[in-house]
């Protein structure tokens, strides 16, 4: 079955860098676009990044636009995030999100705390 597994998450201090990943398995991995999402406390999910199958195009939110990096390793089942230059408004549960035959399919997250 499909599986998404985020890892990576934690404390970081403001104006610092994290990178987190996705595993996927279930799928074929390579056929599909990925996107992040986050969930900050008491607010909605909103989406951070998009990247196509082969990883030549990507979409940001302007929040994030030029401070973070959406890439995938499709010979490792595995997409990422790098986040530079974080902001305490960046703290959230950050989950990684397939959609495969219109079903969305979801890891059950990583949380990225930004506070000094």
């Amino acid at each position: 079955q499909v599986q998404l597994e985020e890892s990576g998450g934690g404390l970081v201090q403001p104006g610092g860098s994290l990178k987190i990943s996705c595993a996927a398995s279930g799928f074929t991995f390579s056929r599909y676009a990925m996107t992040w999402y986050r969930q900050a406390l008491g607010k909605e999910r909103e989406i951070v990044a998009t990247i196509t199958s082969a990883g030549g195009t990507t979409n940001y939110a302007d929040s994030v636009k030029d401070r973070f990096i959406i890439s995938r390793d499709n010979a490792k089942n595995t997409a990422y995030l790098q986040m530079n230059s974080l902001k305490p408004e960046d703290t959230a549960v950050y989950y990684c999100n397939a959609v495969i035959n219109d079903r969305y399919y979801w890891g059950e997250g990583t949380l990225v705390t930004v506070s000094s």
